[in-house]
């Protein structure tokens, strides 16, 4: 398995893989894929890849970017390429803030960020992807309407992601009801992570937020 998984990162990873682009130049999203695509869909830290493939297999006609720095994972979501033959995902290995800096105003319909490293100890806080630095990037590149989905396990950062989102005029919070919050959707695959964060009794919280004007 681990002889096969290589294989992959050194043939079929550089073929979906997205360069760090140089200092001060843009990449237009729509770009990176052979066929066009209606929409472009972001994920920022797809871990073992299981939300992102199932979203490009049940959205053949979106282009799916996932950002993810570990090999282990960035390994596990090319065997399910490689295995559903997907065209429509490309993978940048690096710090996703890197790549929201470069791509134009409005040009990705939806971002997910799910589960993502609550860096629980307070003075590594800064280090959090949901903060006053990276939301307004993330409202930057959503039209108005678009969708933002956020996903935690841990009860901290939940309290965090709200704080920072609920003040931030950009977007807007979709729930009504606590219902909204804490049962993840139909059309949200779910991840390894979170499997393992419900085995383990911790509430998952599943945040839908829209890009207001």
């Amino acid at each position: 398995m681990r002889q096969a998984r290589q294989q992959l990162v050194d043939t079929l990873l550089p073929t979906v893989e997205i360069a760090v682009p140089e200092e001060g130049d843009s990449l237009d999203p729509a770009q990176l894929f052979a066929e066009t695509k209606q929409e472009v869909w972001l994920e920022i830290g797809f871990g073992s890849g299981e939300h992102l493939a199932q979203q490009a297999i049940e959205n053949p006609s979106v282009g799916i970017i996932g950002c993810e720095p570990y090999i282990n994972g960035v390994a596990r979501l090319l065997a399910d390429i490689d295995k559903f033959d997907l065209k429509n995902v490309r993978i940048f290995r690096d710090d996703a803030r890197i790549l929201l800096r470069t791509m134009p105003d409005q040009s990705i319909c939806r971002a997910f960020v799910l589960f993502p490293d609550p860096w629980p100890k307070v003075r590594h806080h800064k280090r959090r992807i949901i903060g006053p630095s990276t939301i307004p990037s993330l409202a930057r590149l959503l039209p108005v309407d678009a969708e933002l989905r956020i996903a935690t396990d841990d009860p901290s950062y939940k309290e965090w992601i709200l704080q920072h989102m609920l003040v931030d005029d950009g977007f807007v919070w979709r729930a009504r009801r606590p219902q909204d919050w804490r049962v993840r959707p139909g059309d949200w695959p779910s991840t390894r992570y979170e499997m393992k964060a419900n085995a383990a009794g911790r509430q998952c919280s599943y945040f839908m937020f829209d890009r207001r004007d």
